[in-house]
């Protein structure tokens, strides 16, 4: 089979390995319009699912991205001078260019040829493609043609948010809730790797124009920024890969869905298909999810397309509506963070904790008070990283 890969993203690369594996008899190229070494994005949050989903596909992939990892435990909520809540959990999270990296050179040693800086403006280049995959990101120029055929609706946020960097290592996520003349504005942080954390800078749109932030210039805006949240950065600066526009690069929530993900023998990948809010963490999650799904599926049904695309949109369609009902509550909820601040830390904290959906088993409340003490808390935090080791050792015989 002929296959054609747009974009060099995290799931049109995993498909096109995925696939390989499967068959290396597959032509299978990969088409992306920029350079090779370019990306844009701090990085990746996961769980040990998505490893798992790794090494049962491909170990030699999932080898190195283990070793890429980094953990984040435990997470706090910081709001002003009041005392600081804690909640339980884990993560792991990696640097995008560095998956990135490991994904490319894992397709060169399958032969999969791979096309950077070629912009893709007509599919009447790969009129001998027996399949092409749309894994072009949330704005994807594929879908945005088709969108009628693909049934596009977008969801947007309120909210304005800005991806940052930092070398401030956050062993533990924090979400870190400052009042300004202007409003409220916080930040989400976690590790990332190598010692840098991630920094994601959200606030109401009020809150962003009263600071100027629609005025000011990146390294303005930076200024401004780590001085807000001094006390918590620890004299380190905020870090922007934008360095050569007028303004910085703030964004809003926007939640992409398609009533399907396949037109002829077009399908939609990763964030093509759909996008859930940062808030979730689940990208990555869903762009490895379909993409192993996918090549299952072409290895199923082999040279029937068409009864290939139906089978995968039809798996993993009910996966992502749940996911993205989740995250457009999660979205909802940042978005009335103001209108909350009237509860203590311990409450809020616990509000954050089930903003996803039902609050679940009264013991979640009482385990949550409980985790406010800090001998229980430490308690947690071994139990929780017992069951994180069974998962790596488990792991290990895939290996």
């Amino acid at each position: 089979m002929n296959i054609v890969c747009v974009g060099a993203g995290p799931a049109g690369l995993y498909f096109a390995i995925c696939t390989k594996l499967r068959n290396p008899a597959h032509r299978i190229t990969i088409v992306e319009r920029n350079r090779e070494g370019v990306s844009f994005g701090w990085g990746f949050g996961f769980w040990d699912d998505v490893l798992d989903m790794l090494y049962a596909n491909d170990p030699v992939t999932a080898r190195q991205v283990e070793a890429a990892t980094g953990l984040w435990d435990g997470i706090e909520v910081h709001i002003g001078g009041r005392p600081t809540a804690y909640l339980g959990g884990y993560g792991l999270s990696m640097g995008r260019q560095r998956l990135l990296d490991i994904l490319v050179a894992r397709a060169r040693e399958l032969d999969i040829e791979l096309q950077f800086e070629r912009t893709v403006n007509d599919l009447s280049e790969f009129a001998d493609a027996d399949l092409i995959v749309s894994g072009d990101g949330i704005n994807s120029g594929l879908r945005t043609r088709w969108a009628d055929d693909f049934g596009t609706t977008v969801e947007s946020g309120r909210n304005k948010y800005l991806w940052l960097g930092t070398y401030k290592v956050f062993d533990a996520f924090r979400y870190i809730f400052e009042q300004t003349p202007a409003g409220w504005i916080w930040l989400h942080c976690y590790y990332l790797d190598a010692g840098r954390s991630t920094c994601i800078v959200e606030c109401p749109p009020e809150t962003w124009r009263g600071l100027g932030f629609d005025e000011l210039g990146p390294k303005e805006c930076l200024a401004e920024l780590e001085r807000i949240f001094s006390k918590h950065l620890d004299g380190h600066e905020l870090i922007s890969q934008m360095h050569d526009v007028d303004t910085a690069s703030w964004l809003q929530g926007k939640q992409v869905s398609n009533t399907t993900w396949y037109k002829d023998n077009v399908v939609l990948l990763g964030d093509a298909a759909h996008s859930t809010h940062f808030s979730v963490g689940s990208g990555t999650r869903l762009a490895i999810g379909d993409s192993v799904a996918l090549a299952e599926k072409v290895d199923e049904y082999g040279a029937d397309v068409t009864l290939a695309l139906k089978a995968y949109d039809a798996e993993r369609r009910p996966v992502l509506e749940d996911v993205q009902r989740q995250a457009l509550a999660s979205m909802r909820f940042l978005e009335k963070v103001p209108e909350n601040m009237e509860l203590d830390s311990v409450q809020f904290a616990y509000a954050i904790s089930t903003r996803l959906g039902s609050r679940g088993a009264k013991w979640r409340y009482y385990l949550h008070l409980a985790t406010q003490v800090r001998a229980l808390r430490s308690l947690r935090l071994k139990l929780t990283a017992m069951r994180r080791s069974r998962r790596v050792r488990a792991r290990a015989s895939m290996r």
